[in-house]
């Protein structure tokens, strides 16, 4: 599916395009060499200090960690996120070498994403970013400690037939895409 953005000002091609679907292809598999870009995209992110303070933990469709992490997702997430090829955590640290909170990383971990995300776009991958996971089933099924944290989980495939959604998720999908005017965002 397609459905540019209508932007203001020019911007690339790979950010206009960018979508964040819910229908995947339930048959297309994802490896490491697919997702290798965007995980290298998001190595190279900029941080703070350069601390560099994430990390990801990848479940491939299928796979027990993927799904430990489709076992969290609530709502609507639950319906159409387990068909993604991979799903994603997103870990920061939350303290400094010297054991200082790291104010900024979660802010550090968003910019990672975000580079994953364009890189993956560019590379013919889908992306959606989540919030309705159970946050706190998801830490302990996963085995994370503090100082890490987990942040945000994700999914990443090849685009699937909309019209195989449920048709609330199918009326979302297909709704033109609308951003804030730019004079709202910038003062």
């Amino acid at each position: 599916m397609t459905n540019t953005a209508e932007t203001q000002y020019p911007i690339l091609d790979v950010l206009a395009s960018r979508r964040s679907p819910r229908a995947y292809d339930g048959d297309a598999t994802l490896t490491m060499d697919d997702l290798g870009p965007a995980f290298e995209a998001a190595r190279w992110a900029p941080s703070a200090n350069n601390l560099q303070p994430w990390s990801f933990i990848v479940g491939y469709r299928g796979d027990d960690v993927h799904a430990k992490i489709s076992e969290t997702l609530s709502g609507f997430n639950a319906d159409w996120a387990p068909a993604a090829g991979a799903l994603v955590v997103g870990i920061t640290n939350t303290l400094t070498a010297s054991g200082r909170q790291n104010a900024y990383a979660r802010y550090d971990l968003g910019q990672a994403v975000a580079h994953f995300s364009v890189q993956a776009q560019a590379n013919g991958l889908s992306v959606h970013q989540m919030g309705g996971f159970d946050i706190d089933a998801l830490t302990v099924a996963l085995g994370v400690n503090e100082p890490q944290e987990v942040v945000v989980v994700f999914s990443v495939g090849k685009a699937g037939d909309v019209a195989a959604l449920p048709e609330p998720l199918k009326e979302r999908e297909e709704a033109p895409r609308e951003r804030k005017p730019l004079t709202e965002v910038v003062r």
